[in-house]
């Protein structure tokens, strides 16, 4: 099968395209024939071991995982004798940040994975981006415990888990001012947030109106700088650790003195989490936003405008067979 593996880690020209066997299939497996993918931040912070701490999980010197890819959209090809879940012919989406594999034309995830059927009239490149940035953001929101009523400022709000920040914020009842360029106004408008503040016109940290929560959904600014957004006991909310690693020690430190505080979630693995966005995706209260769509050989392309920090939401990597 083909497939993009990579043996080494470094800049997206390390990953390439070659034909390597298709993944066997266990007792406790589903095998999944991937017709869509995509390539986000987690896959570019593997890929290149940044951080460093990276290493200590996925090979210090070389990396274990030789083919990316967290996201998943296909036909379930084979399960295992375990499984009864799903079965052959079902179609599937889900998230694997524990085997990886999905940049490829066939994958192997156990059922217990995030897993679920694609909601019917939606296509693979549709709903293979709902788990991801989805995922980190809805951690975000419950680890934070943000709720009906209160008012969160979303930094970032265009990118995977910004912009499906806003839409499970207003899905829970929340006030959201989001954040974003001049060119993306209309676009997170239009996602459900209350209010909209262009970051190249002026300087959002100096909002006149204070929040319960201030999430950075990019890893681009600090809790110094949005601490005055902040109510007294409002919650700062880190999606990255941030320069120096400061956001772990602050989530530690902050508590302490009972004022303005800093959360940073740690991803918990949720197994239902996919049919919980299946369902948000057949209710209409969340879609995905999809900026490109690359094939799988033209992937290093997609490493590349994702490591820019220029993509709007996600990049969807279609997978064909034309073997077949």
């Amino acid at each position: 099968m083909k497939a993009a593996v990579r043996a080494e880690y470094g800049p997206p020209e390390v990953v390439s395209i070659a034909e390597v066997d298709r993944p066997v299939v266990r007792d406790g497996d589903v095998l999944v024939k991937v017709h869509a993918t995509t390539v986000n931040r987690t896959d570019c912070a593997l890929r290149a071991a940044q951080p460093f701490i990276w290493r200590f999980f996925t090979g210090l010197i070389t990396p274990k995982v030789t083919i990316l890819g967290t996201e998943f959209a296909g036909e379930v090809e084979a399960v295992g004798r375990d499984v009864t879940a799903v079965k052959p012919g079902d179609r599937v989406f889900g998230y694997n940040d524990d085997g990886f594999g999905a940049h490829a034309q066939y994958m192997t995830a156990s059922p217990k994975v995030a897993l679920a059927l694609v909601p019917e009239g939606f296509t693979y490149e549709e709903v293979v981006p709902g788990t991801e940035g989805s995922h980190y953001a809805l951690n975000v929101i419950r680890s934070a415990r943000i709720g009906a009523g209160q008012s969160v400022l979303v930094y970032g709000a265009t990118g995977a888990i910004g912009s499906a920040a806003v839409q499970l914020l207003k899905n829970e009842g929340a006030d959201v001012t989001a954040v974003c360029a001049t060119e993306h106004l209309d676009l997170v408008a239009g996602l459900g947030a209350d209010r909209v503040v262009d970051y190249t016109a002026t300087d959002f940290t100096q909002d006149e109106r204070t929040y319960d929560a201030v999430i950075d959904a990019v890893g681009k600014t600090t809790f110094g700088r949005c601490r005055r957004l902040l109510k007294p006991r409002g919650i700062f909310v880190a999606s990255d650790v941030g320069p120096g690693a400061q956001n772990l020690l602050l989530a530690l430190v902050t508590p302490l003195f009972g004022g303005r505080r800093v959360v940073f979630p740690i991803p918990k693995d949720d197994p239902g989490m996919a049919e919980y966005f299946k369902e948000l995706i057949e209710a209409g209260t969340f879609r995905p936003v999809i900026d490109r769509r690359y094939p799988l050989d033209e992937i290093l392309e997609a490493h590349r405008y994702v490591e820019s920090g220029r993509k709007v939401g996600n990049v969807v990597i279609t997978v064909s067979h034309p073997e077949e």
